[in-house]
This record gives structure tokens, C-alpha cells and sequence, in this order.
């Protein structure tokens, strides 16, 4: 099992303190619209299965500083319980500044973006709003668990 999924058990223990909760997983069917529409939108850019998984468990993440983009709202079955940071919106809007079209955005927090740098075949923790690169990671999966470790500090 990934170590992301054992840390957003904690996040959830957490959260639940507050009386909130996690979002609920998407549907094959969003899945299915949210590829059609990046690739529509944003071109032939193949969504990697470690970030389809995490989808599975929870559509994003906004906690403690910290987002990981779900399933745009436009493309869900059912409403969302709360606003939802989409994948698709939040690239397009990432988009306007030329240098940043090398990045496929999973997420921020307040200093950092999530990224995979499309170039160099790697995911990668750059500074907002400079983009020098603070790490790089071999897999989303290592990517989504520093990302949660830290939010968790």
C-alpha cells in the first residue's frame, strides 16, 4: 500500500475532530469524462495510474495549507459537498505564464506547487512563485506522501 493512503487515514482522524470529513472517491464515469476532457483542453497529456488511484480514495485535498486538485466540479455526477480545486481548471489557469506550460499541476500548498515536469520526465516540488525546484520525486506516489507528511507537521 502506498504510504500516501496510510497518511490520509491520519488526515481523516484529524479532520473528523473538526466534525469534517474527506471527500467522497469518484466514479469510473468521472474518470472517464475528466481524461476526455484533458485531453480536449489541455492536450495529450496521460494522467499517470498512481493519481487515478489516489482519485479513488478522495476526489483532492485541501488541508493544512495543502491542495491536491480532484475531478473538476463541471465533470462530477453529483454536486460536491464543498468546492472542489479542479485538475483541468487549476492547469488552464497555470497555463497563462508560458514557462509553466513544461508542468503538469497535481497540486500547491503555500509556498510550493506539485507538479510533473513534462520535459524531464519527473515530478517535482518547485517554489512559488519563482519555480526553482526545491526536490524532485521518482514516482507521484512519493511525491503525494512528502506533500502529506508535511501538512501533517
Amino acid at each position: 500500500m502506498p504510504q500516501w493512503k496510510e497518511l490520509l487515514i491520519e488526515v481523516e482522524k484529524i479532520e473528523s475532530k473538526y466534525d469534517s470529513s474527506l471527500r467522497n472517491p469518484v466514479s469510473n464515469s468521472e474518470i472517464i469524462k475528466m481524461k476526455q476532457t484533458i485531453q480536449k483542453k489541455l492536450g495529450n497529456i496521460i494522467i499517470p495510474e498512481s493519481y487515478i488511484d489516489f482519485l479513488k480514495n478522495v476526489n483532492g485535498i485541501d488541508f493544512n495549507g495543502l491542495v491536491i486538485y480532484g475531478v473538476d466540479e463541471m465533470l462530477l455526477d453529483n454536486e460536491a459537498d464543498e468546492e472542489v480545486q479542479g485538475f483541468i481548471e487549476t492547469n488552464e489557469l497555470w497555463y497563462e505564464k508560458d514557462w509553466q506550460k513544461k508542468y503538469m499541476f497535481f497540486g500547491d500548498s503555500d509556498t510550493a506547487w506539485f507538479c510533473y515536469d513534462l520535459n524531464e520526465r519527473v515530478y517535482v516540488e518547485i517554489d512559488k512563485p519563482s519555480g526553482t525546484l526545491i526536490q524532485s520525486f521518482y514516482s507521484f506516489d512519493s511525491m503525494l506522501s512528502d506533500a502529506l507528511k508535511a501538512s501533517l507537521l
